[in-house]
């Protein structure tokens, strides 16, 4: 298809790899998702569970265990976030694929997450048939960019659509950016992450510089006006007030 043709041929497009049987593992803190899925995928005689996860602690330990070509991921999940699970995945188990599948529209995240290594973005109403082509072509070493991915990537190439400045992150600074708009501490961004509370400030800073705030409050409006969290995703902490106050400044 033209549209996963496109990304084909952008940096970063690994060789096909061959393969009978593809093992794919779902990673969703829904156990009703992941139920529905591994049903669906389970009409597919070509296809194998490797596992199951409900968080990214649990996929992590997975992956240490189990053959797995393809992950299912979902980017909001409790602890570590998709974002995080996704940079781990690249890191410790280069080999293995890693779908997006989530309740964000494209528009939010999938450039960002194809940008940082993600091998493909659908949203979890797509239809069987994409998800099936999906994971059969990611499974190949290769790209899926779904409809939707492609306009917005032709729209951009062509200048018709301007790049979101979050889609300029780097990963890590994609990590720290979301966990600050959900309201976590720099303290505790850096006990998650591994990470000295300095080279978390450094970050913060690169962030707060990229994508024109100058507070955490700010980081969170920025989020929520573009899709990245919900309302109920961002911790209630002090900074709240502040947040609705700038909430009513950009509308």
């Amino acid at each position: 298809m033209m549209h996963e043709a496109l990304w084909d041929k952008m940096p970063g497009g690994a060789a096909p790899r061959e393969s009978m049987m593809i093992h794919v593992a779902i990673v969703d803190d829904h156990q009703i998702v992941r139920t529905g899925f591994r049903e669906l995928l389970a009409e597919d005689a070509g296809i194998e569970i490797a596992f199951e996860a409900p968080d990214g602690d649990s996929a992590m330990a997975g992956l240490k265990d189990a053959r797995c070509d393809v992950l299912l991921l979902d980017i909001s999940l409790p602890g570590k976030s998709g974002v995080d699970v996704l940079r781990s995945v690249r890191q410790r188990h280069p080999d293995t694929r890693v779908l997006i599948l989530s309740g964000f529209p494209e528009e939010s995240y999938a450039l960002a997450m194809i940008k940082n290594g993600a091998s493909g973005y659908l949203c979890k109403d797509c239809d069987q048939d994409e998800l099936l082509r999906a994971i059969r072509t990611v499974a190949q070493g290769r790209r899926y960019v779904s409809a939707r991915t492609a306009e917005l990537l032709a729209e951009e190439m062509s200048g018709e659509r301007s790049s979101a400045l979050h889609e300029a992150l780097s990963d890590r600074e994609l990590q720290v950016f979301l966990r600050l708009a959900r309201g976590e501490s720099v303290s505790d961004i850096a006990t998650q992450l591994h990470l000295s509370v300095k080279t978390v400030s450094t970050y913060r800073s690169r962030v707060t510089e990229k994508l024109n705030v100058s507070s955490n409050a700010e980081l969170a409006t920025y989020a929520m006006r573009h899709g990245l969290i919900t309302g109920r995703m961002a911790t209630r902490q002090p900074m709240e007030k502040d947040v609705r106050r700038c909430a009513h400044a950009v509308e």
